[in-house]
């Protein structure tokens, strides 16, 4: 493992300043799938680019983030000379460094950068419903470590005008148990409070989303007592509750985040591969293939071809180029 850590050390650090080793990261992409521990060597290692932040996690460094962009920058203008699309480059290292981040930092950053750059809420959602109740409180650990505000303050203060806001804040701060124990007569009759809640509120999203019991069922109760409870709305309404919910994009997300985390990722990465898919959404491909591809990519592409009638990885191959394209499929493809 010493070897390993150290070729892919020497990739990062550049082949004598003249650019970065971008075969040696992709190759690592696929051959470190599913051993979180030499990640951690290589952070723990790599003294240049990560630094113990007060013993919550080891830091990247943002002065060789900088650095590592004017690397990408150099290799990329030589690129472009024989024709290949230099954008790419750039989107090579966003996708590596990611990868290579704690994972409690990076949902951190990637919470952060929605909250003080007026994007949607989605990508909030997505961290507070989809991880475990232990990765949720690292993020939160790393937030404060890095920003000297808690996520829960700064969500509350961005999203105060916002009909979602009380639900943002109540996902944030949850901390759910992850046994598998569920009350099947409290999720039938929790079922029942979200079918009358769904009714009285009508096409009137604002008022959904801020019902006390939909507030309160889908920020503090367990993931699986959440899957009983949906499967028993729909016995009792004839719908799935992401169909009702469609008014309000939080809910819906927080819904399918929550229950069907697959099929939501799968309908993130169909939305970024499509034709016409803005930046943000074209963004959504890096995050989900760095931060799903050791937890659930292959639901994710059972998900897909399920949805949408094809293979993941084709659908990624027709889109992206060069070594972003390698990368993506390393993590995406996972050596199927």
């Amino acid at each position: 493992m010493a070897d390993e850590i150290q070729h892919l050390t020497r990739a990062f650090s550049g082949l004598g300043g003249l650019g970065v080793d971008e075969p040696a990261m992709v190759s690592a992409l696929a051959k470190w799938r599913r051993q979180p521990e030499k990640l951690s060597g290589f952070r723990k290692s790599f003294n240049g680019f990560f630094k113990d932040h007060g013993g919550v996690i080891e830091k990247c460094e943002e002065e060789y983030m900088l650095h590592l962009a004017a690397e990408f920058s150099r290799l990329s203008m030589e690129m472009e000379l024989i024709g290949l699309l230099w954008l790419c480059l750039f989107t090579v290292q966003n996708l590596m460094v990611m990868w290579a981040m704690h994972p409690w930092e990076r949902d951190a950053r990637l919470a952060h950068h929605v909250l003080h750059q007026a994007h949607p809420a989605a990508i909030v959602v997505e961290i507070a419903c989809t991880r475990t109740a232990e990765e949720l409180l690292g993020a939160r650990k790393a937030y404060q470590a890095l920003f000297h505000h808690s996520l829960e303050e700064d969500v509350a203060y961005r999203a105060r005008d916002k009909p979602y806001c009380g639900l943002l804040v109540g996902l944030v701060s949850a901390y759910r148990y992850e046994g598998p124990r569920v009350s099947e007569e409290t999720a039938r009759a929790e079922a029942k409070a979200l079918v009358a809640a769904v009714k009285s509120a009508g096409h009137a999203a604002a008022k959904l989303v801020e019902n006390d019991d939909v507030v309160r069922i889908l920020t503090t109760r367990s993931k699986p007592h959440l899957v009983e409870t949906f499967k028993h709305y729909k016995e009792i309404h004839g719908r799935h509750i992401e169909e009702d919910l469609g008014h309000e994009e939080t809910l819906r997300e927080a819904a399918l985040c929550l229950a069907t985390p697959a099929r939501y990722f799968s309908e993130v990465v169909a939305a970024a591969v499509s034709d016409g898919a803005d930046h943000h959404a074209k963004e959504a491909l890096t995050r989900v293939a760095v931060t799903r591809a050791d937890v659930d990519m292959d639901a994710i592409r059972a998900a897909y071809h399920e949805q949408f009638g094809g293979r993941l990885e084709d659908a990624v191959a027709g889109k992206a180029h060069g070594y972003y394209r390698d990368a993506l499929l390393s993590l995406v493809a996972g050596g199927k």
